[in-house]
């Protein structure tokens, strides 16, 4: 694992909750990180993330005025301060549907609470040492849904699955030539 100067980097929060905010803050200081910002609510954390441009964005999911996925989409938007900011979404709320809705809106990594020291280490460890590229469709823009390399495929014939299945039949009649 590469070490990462965590004194070098600005960190917003954004958590209506005052004692996560404190737990979130206390683990980051403990990681060494000087720069953190705090906000109570969506409407702040845009406000300061436009006012100081952090290198990472943590947000609750659940929150008055609007929620961290309002706030996720306004941080992806083209024309924003910084739509490749790194944002790790914090929530109570880890069902499944709301790990998929919080990927396809941009969001780099999800974090389910109760957090612990090393939870949020790993996620902030992976999106500033091992960040994704980003992907801009029609539909979609933040970080490469995929985590691994997929099948060996590239370009156009990745997602083809007719390509895909004939790849995987060739493969299994090579091997039962070879054997």
């Amino acid at each position: 694992m590469a070490k990462i100067l965590f004194d070098k980097i600005s960190v917003l929060v954004v958590e209506d909750n005052m004692h996560m905010r404190r737990i979130v803050r206390a683990l980051l200081s403990g990681f060494g990180i000087r720069e953190i910002y705090e906000a109570e609510d969506g409407a702040a954390g845009l406000e300061a993330f436009q006012q100081f441009s952090p290198d990472v964005v943590i947000t609750d999911w659940v929150m008055p005025i609007f929620d961290g996925y309002e706030l996720a989409q306004m941080i992806r938007k083209d024309n924003g301060t910084n739509p490749y900011c790194p944002i790790i979404m914090l929530t109570g709320h880890s069902e499944k549907r709301r790990v998929i809705e919080a990927r396809d809106i941009g969001v780099n990594e999800f974090l389910a609470k109760p957090i612990s020291a090393k939870s949020l280490y790993l996620r902030l460890y992976s999106v500033i040492a091992m960040p994704r590229q980003f992907v801009k469709t029609k539909t979609y823009f933040g970080p490469d849904r995929r985590r691994v390399e997929g099948n060996g495929f590239k370009g156009e014939d990745r997602r083809d699955p007719d390509r895909s299945e004939k790849f995987l039949v060739d493969e299994t009649a090579q091997s039962r030539k070879a054997g």
